[in-house]
């Protein structure tokens, strides 16, 4: 009986701590503030948080005196945040990357059913029905904004790379509407591509991803020679592509006259509904219109979720590392305590105030190692750039976005772990007998 009810109780204590990390991982900083202000109330104003704060500060004046031990505590727990804050801050850039790219006013015209639009193909004939379309804006020659698009994965060799290492870039075939349905996109060096002309403009983040892209140089796309003649800037997803008149690049690649998708301009982005609907009741058509901004944000979330799973399961790892780490230091400051602790008990101190206090040393030993991860993840990684595969055609280049609420995310990961390996040695403390503890030592 003893025993179910000791595994009664252990049960219980599991399941209210899974409980409250759930809860604790949803927190939003102005509860935290709440609950900091109630407990320093606590213990300003009542008899038990004043023999807390006593007891914790006798704790807290003797960490130089144990500066190895706490050490494992705080540079465990600052290396658990600072992985975890760097790997969210990849999926965060790469996420912020592709939704810049995109906007509320202009749309994307696929092939029905097709998730990306190197997976589809529009006939001339669609194109030319796309573009007539009502709630396309109109350029001063009242030509419609809309702009048919091919898109090709090209091997180029990676900058720093090995002689005969390449990668995946996409190369875009476009026409002259294209810059005028992206008016982010600013030429920054050189000049646009003339049509009819095997010449290319690259982007910015190209640039840093592969060699030979500087204005004048030849490339080989394809089983061409192309000429770099410009260098341009989009601060999007756009600025890891190649741009080249379109007729080239589905001359050079056989795609005939069909293009991948339809890029247009909205007169406003309130018109998207009605665009849409046109596209849909046309027989002659078969396609899926959504706004770029949707678009992108989807092309997205597939490698953020993978990134993010993989931040937390590296990080939980790490952080069970971490727990026992904290679980052994508490232990252990709470074994050579042990005298001090039951002589404050056997002059009137309660169980509640003594696992206070030692939680007090473990979460400020966990604050000072979750400041130092996220300073660590912030300095190193806010930033930097990083490249990766967008969408099966080419590489993504993007930087790594240390926000905020990333690292509010790991300081709540390193309070979180400093909780669980102060815990148990806290109620240690608390249960342990006064007169075994006396007789010890």
């Amino acid at each position: 009986m003893k025993r179910l009810k000791s595994f009664a109780r252990g049960l219980a204590v599991l399941v209210g701590l899974a409980a409250g990390l759930i809860a604790w991982s949803m927190l939003p900083w102005p509860a935290l503030l709440g609950l900091a202000a109630l407990f320093a109330l606590w213990m300003f104003t009542t008899r038990g948080g004043r023999q807390a704060a006593s007891v914790a500060g006798v704790g807290i004046s003797t960490l130089s005196q144990r500066l190895g031990s706490s050490s494992v505590v705080v540079i465990g727990i600052a290396g658990v945040v600072a992985v975890l804050v760097a790997m969210l801050s990849m999926a965060e850039g790469y996420q912020q990357t592709l939704r810049r790219t995109g906007s509320d006013d202009s749309v994307i015209v696929l092939r029905g059913a097709s998730a990306a639009e190197v997976m589809s193909t529009l006939s001339l004939d669609s194109i030319n029905v796309i573009a007539q379309a009502p709630g396309i804006a109109r350029s001063a020659d009242g030509r419609p904004l809309a702009s048919a698009e091919t898109v090709v994965a090209a091997n180029l060799p990676i900058k720093g790379g090995a002689p005969d290492e390449d990668g995946s870039v996409q190369l875009r075939g476009v026409g002259d509407r294209a810059f005028d349905v992206r008016p982010q996109l600013k030429i920054v060096e050189g000049r646009k591509f003339e049509s009819g002309k095997r010449e290319v403009v690259v982007g910015s983040g190209a640039v840093r991803q592969f060699t030979g892209m500087q204005v004048g140089k030849q490339i080989r796309l394809g089983s061409e020679l192309w000429t770099v003649v410009g260098v341009f800037r989009s601060g999007d997803a756009m600025d890891s592509e190649l741009w080249a008149d379109a007729e080239m690049v589905a001359s050079t690649y056989r795609r005939g006259a069909s293009r991948n998708s339809v890029i247009a301009k909205l007169s406003d982005a309130k018109q998207f509904k009605s665009f849409k609907a046109a596209l849909a009741g046309d027989p002659r058509l078969q396609v899926d219109t959504t706004t770029t901004a949707e678009y992108f944000a989807k092309q997205s979330e597939t490698m953020t979720k993978v990134i993010r799973v993989i931040g937390i399961v590296v990080g939980s790892i790490m952080a069970i590392g971490a727990v026992f780490g904290a679980l052994n230091t508490m232990f252990a400051t709470v074994a050579t305590r042990a005298r001090e602790i039951a002589t404050l008990r056997a002059i009137g101190f309660r169980g509640v105030p003594v696992v206070v206090a030692v939680m007090l040393e473990t979460m400020l030993l966990a604050l000072l190692g979750g400041l130092i991860g996220g300073a660590l993840a912030w300095l190193i990684f806010n930033g930097y750039t990083a490249s990766t595969i967008a969408g099966g055609v080419g590489q993504l280049t993007f930087d790594f976005r240390v926000t905020g609420e990333l690292l509010w995310s790991g300081l709540k990961w390193a309070l979180a772990i400093g909780f669980i390996g102060g815990l148990f040695p806290a109620l240690r403390a608390a249960n342990l007998p006064v007169t075994s503890a006396l007789r010890a030592l």
